[in-house]
């Protein structure tokens, strides 16, 4: 949920001076950057959220710490009062985060899903990361927010926004599979963040299975990706959605999951050797038995 005025300089909270910057056109706006990354302006939304520790409501808000789910929670939840948040939201969010002044920096497109329908206090929307969408510029670009009054503007008013730069992205080195383990957050920066291209490429050159743990009581879950299905395409599907489609990771709370893998395989591995694998781990962990595995 987001305050119905836009921060202004001294609600935010930015954690350091801007990164050194690539060199921008002076008519470069985020209508090109939108334009390029093929987000119709009459489906899309765009948004800049404050820095707030609660807000009126007595909601818990934002800060520049919060973790990637805690973001993606807080813009799923809205206000019921149609002059604070738009009764018709577009299918595409396009969500900044304050950085210094009236300046705004990319955190990420998320696509609207429709509304959950509840009778609490707040509305809530179900909301998915695009990854492709932007993801290079996450983190990276900077546009000057020119409605102070206001927190989110159509697609239409914000193509508008003139790009200030577009940082520089410092690469996150992988860490080779024997010490990949990373909790759910992570995972989410893992798929779209920049940083992580050289994870992705490596996660998206091979097969295998992995291991999903419980941190909160440590029942694990054993799976695999196999075919054409790379680690990376199966670890995007639980950054997604938190589950996966399997049943018993439905029923848990996806923030407290940690991911490792077990075995890399080469995508070449015949699907019946790749099932012989996975069997051997579920035993030898125990996790038909004990965990969340129920065959």
């Amino acid at each position: 949920m987001t305050e119905a005025t836009s921060s202004g300089p001294a609600a935010v909270e930015a954690k350091q001076a801007p990164e050194p910057a690539l060199l921008i056109p002076s008519t470069f706006t985020l209508g090109d950057a939108l334009t390029k990354a093929g987000l119709p302006l009459a489906e899309t939304m765009v948004i800049r959220h404050a820095y707030v520790k609660v807000h009126k409501d007595g909601f818990p808000g934002i800060n520049a710490d919060s973790t990637f789910h805690q973001i993606l929670t807080y813009t799923s939840t809205q206000s019921r009062d149609t002059k604070i948040f738009k009764k018709e939201p577009g299918r595409y969010w396009v969500v900044f985060l304050p950085d210094l002044g009236t300046r705004a920096r990319l955190w990420a497109v998320v696509e609207n899903l429709g509304e959950i329908p509840n009778s609490g206090p707040v509305r809530e929307f179900e909301l998915r990361v695009l990854p492709g969408a932007l993801s290079d510029l996450a983190g990276r670009l900077v546009i000057q927010w020119a409605s102070p009054r206001a927190w989110w503007v159509n697609g239409t008013t914000g193509q508008r926004y003139p790009v200030m730069e577009v940082a520089d992205a410092e690469p996150e080195p992988f860490p080779g599979f024997d010490h990949l383990v990373v909790d759910f957050d992570r995972l989410q920066a893992v798929i779209s963040d920049p940083r992580y291209a050289a994870w992705r490429t490596a996660l998206s050159s091979v097969i295998g299975i992995y291991l999903i743990t419980d941190l909160s009581d440590g029942r694990q879950y054993v799976g695999k990706a196999d075919g054409n299905d790379t680690l990376l395409q199966r670890w995007t599907a639980y950054a997604t959605s938190g589950h996966g489609g399997n049943v018993e990771l439905k029923k848990r709370e996806r923030t407290n999951f940690q991911f490792s893998v077990l075995r890399v395989l080469d995508p070449s591995t015949a699907s019946t050797d790749v099932n012989a694998v996975e069997s051997h781990y579920k035993t030898a962990l125990g996790t038909r038995t004990h965990g969340l595995n129920k065959n």
